[in-house]
């Protein structure tokens, strides 16, 4: 009875079998579903674009207000130390080694001294002799002021007075020869008179007493002629020495006049002195600061890189010694691009990011460079040929950190960093 029933059930045709009401609902519940699943997909899809585009434009509009570049490292000053004269390193601070800290001030490097010594001391008795020169010079300028025009005075003095002597001694001649030309007359008269007595004797018309006085007369008279021709020749020999005089008084005029010229020569000296007593003080004063030289100190505060002096060196002047970089003096040269400064001004805001030690420090741009960094090289770009490429350029902006971000000082100069300006 159950076989046949299953038999009848099996036999029976599929288009003619009836649906359970279970199964129909079930189908109608899955289509359902699926159809729930994919409008629900398609929000979430909808809601996950939405969120995107707005996290993208909150993105894009966030990025307009900063500019980044990963082309920047930290930089600062590297103060060379060198010595400013030549001579052998006789001492070393233990404390001067690369990568140590040292103080500004510090004594670091001691030249020997004694051939500096040496000079100052030549210098210094130099500058007592150049002064004792000046001292000299310039006591003789009055001297010879007054002794040149005193040899002036006096021999214009001199003049006149030989001037004098000659018109006197010509007065003197013009009486000599006015006595002579009276002894020569009373010398003829006696003459005569002489004549005519001695014809009146030997006539024996006159006693031989009264020719005897005649001739006597005639002899004194003869005598007076030839002392007053003496007489006259003495003067005469005195004017020509009074004229002699007054050609010598002319020349020591002559050479008296050339006393301003004397005082002038002898100012130049003094000048000449003076100047060779600055110039020795001068050199005093450069001897002096050789044997300073001998000592060379720590200009900065920072730490020693790249030292290459060593005990028993000879140094040249300009010799590089050691380096010393300051910490307290950085900055950062950030490489932005052309495109990336159209917003960007001294004073704006930056975020500095540390590669080395994975923080951030605060900043400000202290300045634009004036002109793109390649044009600073030793060859700069020409584009003249006619194979022009056009390039983005970077300009090399420099920033400051700002104050206690750096207590520590840990950053050195070298390290790459990573600046975020804020542009707005």
């Amino acid at each position: 009875m159950a076989r046949t029933l299953e038999t009848d059930v099996i036999d029976m045709p599929e288009e003619v079998m009836p649906e359970t009401p279970l199964d129909g609902g079930s189908e109608k519940a899955r289509s359902e579903s699926k159809a729930q699943k994919a409008s629900a997909s398609r929000w979430v899809f909808l809601a996950i674009s939405i969120v995107a585009l707005v996290g993208a434009s909150l993105w894009w509009l966030h990025s307009q207000n900063y500019e980044s570049t990963d082309d920047a490292q930290i930089e600062g000053h590297l103060d060379l130390v060198s010595t400013r004269i030549s001579g052998t390193v006789a001492w070393i601070d233990p404390r001067v080694e690369n990568n140590q800290l040292i103080e500004a001030g510090t004594l670091l490097v001691e030249l020997d001294p004694r051939d500096y010594a040496a000079e100052l001391e030549h210098a210094k008795a130099d500058l007592d002799t150049r002064r004792a020169e000046a001292r000299s010079a310039q006591v003789t300028v009055p001297i010879v002021d007054a002794s040149a025009f005193g040899q002036l005075h006096s021999a214009l003095a001199g003049k006149e007075q030989a001037l004098a002597s000659v018109e006197s001694e010509q007065a003197n001649l013009l009486a000599a020869q006015h006595k002579l030309q009276q002894d020569e007359a009373i010398h003829d008269r006696a003459e005569r008179d002489r004549v005519r007595y001695q014809a009146l004797v030997e006539k024996h018309e006159i006693s031989r007493s009264d020719y005897d006085g005649r001739q006597t007369d005639a002899t004194a008279a003869g005598h007076a002629v030839e002392s007053d021709r003496a007489a006259v020749t003495s003067v005469e020999q005195r004017i020509a020495q009074a004229r002699s005089l007054v050609v010598q008084r002319e020349a020591q005029i002559e050479s008296a006049r050339i006393a301003p010229q004397q005082v002038s020569d002898a100012r130049a000296k003094s000048d000449s002195a003076t100047g060779h007593l600055e110039q020795a003080r001068a050199d005093l004063d450069t001897a002096q600061l050789n044997l300073s030289y001998t000592k060379i100190y720590a200009p900065v505060s920072g730490v020693i890189g790249r030292k290459t002096v060593e005990l028993g060196h000879r140094v040249q002047p300009g010799q590089s010694l050691l380096v010393i970089v300051p910490l307290d003096d950085i900055w950062i040269t950030a490489n932005f691009k052309e495109t990336q400064l159209r917003h960007m001004h001294p004073g704006e805001s930056v975020t500095i990011r540390v590669d080395t030690f994975g923080r951030d420090y605060k900043g400000k741009v202290e300045n634009l460079p004036g002109a793109a960094g390649p044009l600073f090289s030793l060859f700069p770009p020409e584009n003249a040929t006619g194979n022009y490429v056009k390039v983005v350029q970077r300009f090399p902006v420099r920033i400051r950190l700002d104050k206690d971000q750096d207590p520590e000082r840990r950053l050195r100069p070298g390290m790459s960093v990573e600046p975020t300006v804020s542009v707005r």
